[in-house]
């Protein structure tokens, strides 16, 4: 089965839920720009609960949809320090942190111009650390109804879209009692390591 998705910020635990169950991954390349989705986003755990983390994106005419490629990133704003001081202090004391960190901040270091470019780069590292070697290509055109050997997984995961959590298996956090789902998957990497990919499995 061929995934079919998008790009997203530092992807939610479920995306690679999806992503081990592939046969491979073929990224949407000719969506356009969805406000207030995880394309931008993620959610990790701190000691004041869960904090989204929101990539600054430089606007052209709102009115008019942009295809997700031509989306760039606003670095006067200083977003990537912010972030990584909140995964520092989230993460900071997680076993694996020292681990697993320094791939992730070269990631961010690379400064790439373009969201889309930013989030494959991510996308590509998530893959190795979890050791799944899965074709990655991009879709040539778009389609709105897919190939029945596709899974369609686009726009089903989103920040606002609050999925079944019954079967959700628990693991260790750094912070609080009640386990909280709909994480980054940084956050099972810096706490679980290698054990990850059991995890997903």
């Amino acid at each position: 089965m061929i995934l079919l998705t998008e790009a997203h910020y530092n992807p939610p635990i479920r995306y690679f839920w999806h992503v081990i169950r592939s046969e491979s991954i073929q990224l949407e390349a000719h969506e356009n720009y969805i406000k207030q989705s995880y394309r931008n986003r993620c959610h990790v755990l701190t000691a004041q609960g869960v904090q989204p983390l929101s990539i600054p994106i430089l606007k052209g005419n709102s009115k008019v949809k942009t295809p997700i490629r031509e989306i760039e990133i606003d670095y006067s704003q200083k977003w990537q320090q912010v972030h990584w001081r909140t995964i520092q202090a989230a993460y900071g004391r997680a076993p694996y942190f020292e681990f697993y960190s320094d791939y992730i901040r070269e990631v961010y270091e690379r400064q790439p111009k373009f969201l889309f470019e930013l989030n494959v780069d991510l996308l590509r590292l998530y893959l190795k650390l979890l050791k799944q070697d899965k074709s990655l290509t991009y879709t040539a055109a778009y389609q709105v109804q897919p190939p029945d050997h596709v899974l369609d997984l686009r726009n089903k995961l989103h920040p606002k879209i609050i999925p079944d959590n019954l079967h959700v298996k628990t693991y260790t956090q750094v912070f609080g009692k009640q386990f909280v789902s709909e994480l980054s998957i940084i956050d099972l990497l810096f706490t679980q390591g290698p054990a990850s990919i059991s995890y997903l499995q």
